[in-house]
């Protein structure tokens, strides 16, 4: 067997004598062997690639050859899951005409040269981690090179000035990449391209002119760069081309009016730019288009007639521009017209019906000014064939009238919004055969009557907004029925009766408001089985009696049923009356001693104390007495805090050394390391002035070590639950040797059995503070936050390496030092209590609301590590969007990971960042982050990601541009 470190130095030091090798050791062999040796194949899916092998014709996977010259004609390794560096072995392939290695892991820089590989005519690199810059003399000589795709790497730096030499070039895909500069200005010399894609890049300056050169042009797309200026005039000579796309831009001025030549182009997007004037009447002579978007730029006046002429139309969207007036009628012969969305611009007029009669499955009309009655859009009868909406938004104008019957006709709407209008009369009840619907929205109106019941038949709706209405009647039982409901609106209505026990079937339900309703009894106590339950608003209504015990209503925020007079509980802080049973009377002639014994009259003899009456009344004593000894107890402890924390006598030394004092004054102290001689200690302890913060296990104090250190004291406020003394210092010295750098360390304890102390290392720093605290100039940069993010989850997955849950993740237990590392505080507190019972850990880190796994609220399912998994999920939410995990509005409640899992299937997943780091961060890191959030917080732990697969993940999304964001380039 040839040695492969042999084979490897033969064919870097001796390219002469390989190429005179005879055919059955061709330099094939020895070339793919030793690019297979640069690589990592953890599929084995080359394992057919046999250095023995005397040709890799016939049986090597991927690999094709000429049947002539038996030599390597293709190399075909797409989405092979290949990672490493791409080697110089490649250059042996001098008969190489296709290679094409896309949907892999590559990495590095590109070292590939096209004078050694002369032949080569289609060449695919996309979708790796490629790196660097091109190389200036990189085309120089691409000889017959047909196509290149190097799109959706990480390649930086200017596009060569070399590519105008490419006449050959037919097809180039450069788009997905981190290139900047100005295109070259001999790009439009290659009269052979037919496609060019230079999509979301960095490039910017204005579109060279020229373009007219390129006759043979069939696709151009500049989407998503940093281009000014306006659209060349030379475009509308480039009769060949199909597809436009040059939306995300900054362009300007208005559209030149060759384009109107440009009869064969059926996608034109333009979208996202700065383009102005009026649409041009010119542009119903394109009349080969199928897609018109204008979105999202300055145009203003009205809509021309001429649109009316592209009956190949099936998408048009001018949304987000300043037109004016009505749409034109002659858009009804827009026979192929799928989707239509004029939303946020200032038309004016009445909805018109044929928008209904052109069978449509997008009608996007919110936020103008239409007006008149909306049934009048409905009276024209709609063939059956002709009911294909989907979505229907005619939200925030100035419609009017009924509600028409009509609607329930429609029988593939998944979205209907027509909320922020002034429609009138009731609901109709046909609305529930819209068995597809997912979102229903008639919010904000004037809508009156009950709630149908035939609401019960939408059984894929996920949300259901009525709030700001004038409905009446009682919340109907069938609303139980609609099984996928996730959030439930209903706020600001005249809404009476009772909550109805059938909500608790909606297994799925997340959010819902009740709030300024007149809703009156007890809450069903079947809703605390309500497992994903996040946000409860019953505020401001006639409720009476206690909330339901367990699941998310341990945690319910006051905020939620404030303004319910009768409502009692902890959220309330306001007890509950005991109600006893009813007495039972004893017979008077029996002669059971023990009945008799127990039978005691008062007053006059004739009220006898029932055996349940007794045990109550000795109940109500016995806590009565627990009350006074419990205030008596603190009191002492105070006292004796003072003593004890005065008294404390500290031993320095190596791990484990402590004082050997005994005295009930003076307690047991054990220090880990360091100098344990504290200069403020007892002051630290009693004087505000010194706490940091207090949080669901007790308050943390600054105190300073002798040698000027500083420490962070916590006076444990569970002594009531922490463990004996033994099992006590057997878990703190558990979790004092779990250190990491991105940890804070446990340094030593001290024990009383009034008062618990833990000394920790003193951390200054606070992620909550800086991200919700801080200065609008003093903000987080892109770096920094994942640096934080991806320190926690080291410090986390540390952490459960050691077997130790933290049960208690948030930002404000994210702290930073003085170089902005972060540490990940307060773990594995819950082991110093006896049991780990999940409601008292929800009493104890209530202040985790959002962070909070939904099995706590489960007692079926185990609370294990992925409780953890769940928390750092929506930390990277925090992190990256700034926002706090549960805001709450002054009517509604925004939960941050609903928001989030929102954005990413609207597709505007990129918008979720903090407005702060606009354009000032890699969306190829952030938004990869985003979903690892989501994945972490999936509703089942067996579906979240280890800690440690997470770091992984992680460090493989970390790409060299973050380093960019040091120098100011992201800030």
């Amino acid at each position: 067997m040839r040695s492969l470190l042999g084979v490897f130095i033969f064919i870097c030091f001796s390219p002469f004598l390989v190429k005179s090798l005879s055919p059955s050791l061709n330099d094939d062999v020895l070339g793919l062997i030793v690019f297979k040796a640069d690589i990592q194949d953890p599929d084995g899916r080359l394992s057919s690639w046999n250095e023995d092998d005397d040709s890799p014709c016939n049986k090597w996977v991927g690999v094709k050859c000429n049947p002539r010259s038996n030599r390597v004609s293709e190399l075909v390794l797409d989405g092979f899951g290949l990672s490493g560096k791409l080697g110089r072995g490649l250059l042996q392939l001098h008969f190489l005409r296709m290679l094409s290695l896309a949907k892999n892991n590559l990495t590095g820089s590109f070292i590939l040269s096209f004078s050694q590989l002369s032949d080569l005519m289609f060449l695919d690199l996309s979708e790796n981690g490629l790196s660097g810059s091109i190389s200036s003399d990189f085309f120089s000589q691409c000889g017959s090179l047909r196509s290149i795709s190097l799109a959706r790497n990480k390649f930086s730096g200017p596009i060569p000035e070399s590519l105008s030499s490419c006449s050959t070039l037919a097809s180039l895909n450069l788009s997905g990449n981190q290139l900047s500069g100005k295109l070259p200005l001999g790009i439009w010399s290659m009269i052979g391209l037919r496609s060019l894609d230079l999509s979301d890049n960095m490039l910017e300056g204005e579109i060279p002119k020229g373009i007219e050169g390129l006759k043979n042009l069939r696709v151009i797309c500049l989407r998503k760069n940093d281009f000014t200026g306006e659209v060349p005039d030379g475009i509308g000579n480039c009769l060949l081309l199909r597809s436009i796309d040059l939306s995300q831009n900054s362009l300007s001025g208005g559209l030149p009016s060759t384009m109107q030549k440009l009869s064969l182009c059926s996608d034109l997007v333009l979208g996202k730019n700065g383009f102005t004037w009026e649409v041009p009447e010119w542009i119903g002579e394109m009349r080969s288009l199928q897609t018109l978007d204008l979105s999202e730029n300055n145009f203003t006046g009205q809509l021309p007639d001429s649109i009316g002429k592209l009956q190949s139309l099936n998408i048009l969207n001018v949304s987000k521009n300043a037109l004016t007036g009505s749409l034109p009628e002659a858009m009804s012969r827009c026979i192929n017209l799928l989707a239509l969305d004029i939303s946020h611009n200032s038309l004016t007029g009445s909805l018109p019906s044929w928008v209904f009669r052109l069978g449509l499955q997008q009608v996007l009309f919110s936020d103008n000014r239409l007006s008149g009655s909306i049934e009048d859009a409905f009276t024209s009868p709609v063939e059956n064939s002709q009911k294909k909406l989907v979505i229907l938004d005619v939200s925030q104008n100035k419609l009017s009238g009924l509600i028409p019957d009509a609607v329930g006709d429609f029988g593939s709407l998944q979205f209907l919004n027509m909320a922020r209008n002034s429609l009138l009369g009731s609901i109709p009840a046909n609305i529930g055969r819209l068995r597809n619907l997912s979102v229903l929205d008639f919010s904000d109106n004037q809508l009156k009557g009950s709630i149908p019941s035939e609401m019960g038949g939408l059984t894929s709706l996920d949300e259901l907004k009525l709030e700001k209405n004038l409905l009446e009647g009682s919340i109907p039982w069938s609303i139980g029925n609609c099984t996928s409901l996730k959030s439930l609106y209903l706020s600001h209505n005249e809404i009476t009766g009772s909550v109805p026990a059938s909500l608790a079937k909606l297994s799925y339900l997340q959010i819902v408001d009740l709030s300024f309703n007149k809703l009156n009894g007890t809450l069903p106590k079947q809703l605390r089985n309500l497992v994903h339950l996040q946000s409860f608003n019953v505020s401001h209504n006639q409720l009476e009696g206690d909330l339901p015990a367990g699941g998310f209503f341990n945690t319910i925020a006051p905020s939620s049923v404030l303004g319910n007079p009768s409502i009692c509980g902890a959220a309330v802080n306001r007890s509950c009356s005991t109600v006893l049973p009813k007495p039972i009377v004893l017979n008077p002639n029996s002669t059971d001693a023990t009945s008799s014994t127990i039978a005691q009259t008062l007053g006059h003899g004739k009220k006898i104390l029932s055996i349940s009456a007794i045990i109550a009344i000795g109940a109500a004593a016995t806590i009565v007495i627990g009350v006074i000894a419990i205030t008596v107890l603190n009191l002492r402890v105070r006292s004796s805090m003072s003593r004890s924390a005065a008294a404390l006598t500290f031993s320095g030394g190596d791990d484990f050394s402590h004082s050997p004092s005994t005295d009930g004054n003076s307690g047991k102290l054990v220090m880990f390391s360091g100098e344990p001689d504290f200069s403020t200690g007892a002051h630290a302890l009693l004087n505000k002035d010194c706490e940091l913060g207090r949080g669901g296990f007790g308050a943390v104090y600054r105190a300073t070590l002798k040698d000027g250190r500083s420490v962070a004291i916590k006076k444990l406020t569970v002594s009531s639950l922490v463990k004996s003394q033994e099992d006590f210092e057997r878990e703190v010295r558990k979790l004092a040797k779990v250190r990491h750098v991105n940890l804070v360390s446990l340094d030593g304890y001290y024990w009383t059995p009034s008062l618990q102390l833990l000394i920790y290392e003193f951390v200054p720093g606070n992620l909550y503070k800086h991200l919700h605290e801080g200065s609008g100039e003093n903000y987080l940069s892109w770096n920094e936050r994942f640096n934080i993010i991806l320190g926690a989850a080291k410090g986390l997955a540390h952490l459960h390496q050691m077997n130790v849950i933290h049960y208690n993740i948030k930002s404000s237990n994210i702290l930073l030092d003085s170089f902005g590392e972060p540490k990940v505080a307060d773990y594995g507190l819950a082991r110093l209590l006896p049991v780990l019972d999940r409601y008292v850990l929800s009493s104890k880190i209530q202040s985790a609301l959002g962070y909070m796994a939904p099995e706590f609220a489960c007692k079926t399912v185990k609370i294990t590590k992925k409780c953890d998994v769940y928390g750092f999920g929506i930390l990277v939410f925090e992190v990256v969007t700034g926002k706090r995990p549960v805001e709450y509005m002054e009517d509604d409640v925004v939960v941050l990971s609903d928001m989030v899992r929102g954005a990413l299937e609207e597709g505007k997943i990129e918008e979720c960042a903090d407005g702060r780091l606009q354009g000032k961060f890699p969306a190829e890191e952030a938004i990869p982050v985003i979903k690892l959030g989501l994945v972490c917080t999936s509703q089942v732990p067996s579906n979240r990601p280890d800690m440690a697969e997470v770091v992984n993940i992680l460090e493989l999304i970390r790409c060299p541009s973050a380093s960019q964001d040091e120098t100011g380039d992201f800030r």
